[in-house]
């Protein structure tokens, strides 16, 4: 097995290699003999990070939602062992949007909502523990995933970032989450999230991975900079 130089994920005690083995496509693209094939070659050259979903595959459908976890969680369960040579990121997916079948399509993200689907992500996976969990995206109006720019038309009530993250305070405390992260969050909320965290003693973000290409440098803000 390959060892790789590993770095701390922000302030948290999570160590982990540069490269994170994403698996969207598991459960659509890829099968799941082809799926345990990639883990195993991941975890022999090193690359032990492992990113996930409650929402994926993507696309995103019915039929394949959860199979992701599902095919990560057969994975640890036909190999004794290797669960714990493995640093587990899963997301609570924000408001389901389109997908019905996502908490019955809610436009939200509740403390309980958050509770729940943490618990059904740790059945599929077939874990006790998720070592990072992250916010898929913000429950809140942003302009993501197609536009660019804040549109005030579409604002709404919506759970707080400290009710947000006074459950997952609670999922640490419980002993089913190690780490917190955010995903597709704007530099507001990210701010946001840190300086309630540091106020009220309640977990802080130890990561939030953005899309930052080089060919389209589009800032989370929804302000343009394309190059």
């Amino acid at each position: 097995m390959t060892t790789l130089p590993l770095v701390t994920l922000g302030r948290s005690d999570l160590r982990v290699p540069k490269i994170c083995l994403g698996t969207m496509t598991f459960g659509e693209q890829v099968d799941e003999p082809t799926s345990h094939a990639i883990l195993d070659r991941a975890l022999e050259r090193g690359v032990n990070f492992i990113d996930t979903a409650e929402m994926y595959a993507v696309p995103v459908r019915r039929e394949t939602s959860g199979a992701s976890e599902r095919m990560i969680g057969n994975w640890f369960a036909a190999r004794p062992g290797v669960r714990s040579k493995v640093v587990l990121a899963t997301k609570v997916a924000g408001p389901a949007r389109n997908a019905d079948w996502i908490r019955g399509g809610s436009s939200n993200l509740t403390p309980d909502e958050i509770r729940l689907a943490c618990d059904d992500s740790l059945k599929r996976l077939r874990t006790d523990v998720i070592d990072l969990y992250q916010i898929h995206w913000p429950n809140r109006n942003v302009p993501m995933f197609g536009p660019l720019y804040f549109d005030p038309k579409n604002d709404r009530e919506y759970t707080s970032i400290h009710a947000q993250l006074e459950a997952f305070a609670g999922l640490v405390k419980a002993g089913k989450v190690r780490a917190i992260g955010l995903s597709n969050e704007t530099p507001w909320g990210l701010a946001v999230f840190v300086r309630i965290a540091d106020a009220h003693g309640l977990p802080r973000v130890a990561t939030v991975p953005n899309p930052y290409p080089p060919v389209n440098r589009v800032v989370a803000n929804g302000l343009d900079e394309a190059t």
